[in-house]
């Protein structure tokens, strides 16, 4: 009897699974985190903007024969050195809150760019509370975010700053007329998104030792285009500087820093700027929110060999200092 009753419960227990459905598969969700990221350097609020990723052209890139074919040739082996993102930076100093440089918004890219704006409120502002942006230059990938295409202001209460000398280079019709036609949609562009803040009075061209912001010092990168620009603030004892269009691709440029991109108005220029700067980078405690660096752009810089390679910062969910880099 006793195994009778065991036979039975098998059956009933197999007849169960038998007519159980089984569990609809977890679908995927595509969706990624918020793209913003917080940093604390001295008493400064440092908040990284996502504005979208893309894949460089090896086509731009520029420099001797040899140098430029070893770079290729890597990228056999490894396609993914060309990848790169597009990010602006937010600073909140306590008393003013300053953006520098907005992203592509619709300017650059098509459906891969304009998305700095939905960052900034994911990380819990809105583009009204914005005092100030400081432009590194005035290539769209870098200023795009600060006008619509139909010509209104994203930042209405922000005044923008910019070199004197990319202003005028970048916003002349006459440069503009005989610039070669591959570079005519830069001078457009440029004039287009400059446009509504000339208009209302909040288009500010500066001189190379101007005060713009306590704590912040202008630092002249020129060669990239003609009034190139990095910004460089300090607090408590701790650097950050922004540092624009000094690394384009970050894979290429830190191994060989004397690649430049087609992008370089003055190749030459910039290959100077970026050996002499470079190395004052690695041998201080400075981080550098880099535009075009993986995501979120920020980190240091340490040698190697004859080139460099990047330490990013450390994820952390809370608000605390960022710890020096150990003495070199």
């Amino acid at each position: 009897m006793r195994f009778a009753t065991a036979a039975l419960l098998v059956a009933l227990a197999s007849l169960v699974a038998g007519t159980k459905a089984a569990p609809a598969a977890a679908p995927q969700h595509h969706n990624q985190a918020p793209g913003f990221y917080r940093l604390k350097v001295g008493d400064l609020e440092v908040t990284a903007l996502f504005d979208g990723a893309g894949v460089s052209d090896p086509s731009w890139l520029t420099g001797t024969k040899a140098t430029v074919d070893g770079a290729l040739k890597a990228l056999h082996e490894d396609p993914h050195m060309l990848e790169g993102t597009d990010t602006g930076f937010l600073v909140n100093t306590g008393k003013q809150l300053i953006l520098v440089d907005s992203g592509a918004g619709t300017w650059f890219g098509g459906g891969a760019f304009g998305r700095s704006a939905g960052s900034l409120r994911s990380a819990g502002y809105t583009p009204e509370e914005v005092d100030l942006v400081l432009v590194t230059h005035l290539h769209p990938d870098h200023i795009g975010g600060l006008t619509t295409q139909d010509g209104n202001r994203v930042f209405p209460n922000a005044d923008v700053y910019v070199a004197k000398a990319e202003s005028d280079f970048w916003l002349s019709p006459e440069i503009a007329a005989k610039a070669p036609k591959d570079a005519q949609p830069f001078f457009q562009s440029a004039q287009a998104i400059a446009a509504p803040y000339i208009k209302a009075r909040k288009w500010h061209a500066f001189g190379d030792s101007e005060t713009i912001v306590d704590g912040m010092q202008l630092i002249p990168l020129h060669g990239h285009t003609p009034g190139h620009t990095g910004y460089e603030f300090s607090s408590k004892g701790q650097k950050i500087l922004f540092w624009g269009d000094i690394i384009h691709l970050q894979s290429i440029q830190l191994k060989h820093p004397e690649i430049t991109v087609v992008f370089d108005i003055d190749p030459t220029a910039a290959t100077a700027t970026r050996n002499q700067l470079l190395p004052k980078l690695a041998h201080e405690d400075v981080v550098i929110a880099g535009p075009h660096m993986s995501f979120p752009g920020l980190g240091r810089l340490h040698q190697e060999g004859s080139g460099y390679n990047w330490t990013p910062v450390q994820f952390t969910d809370q608000w605390v200092e960022q710890a020096p880099s150990p003495q070199k």
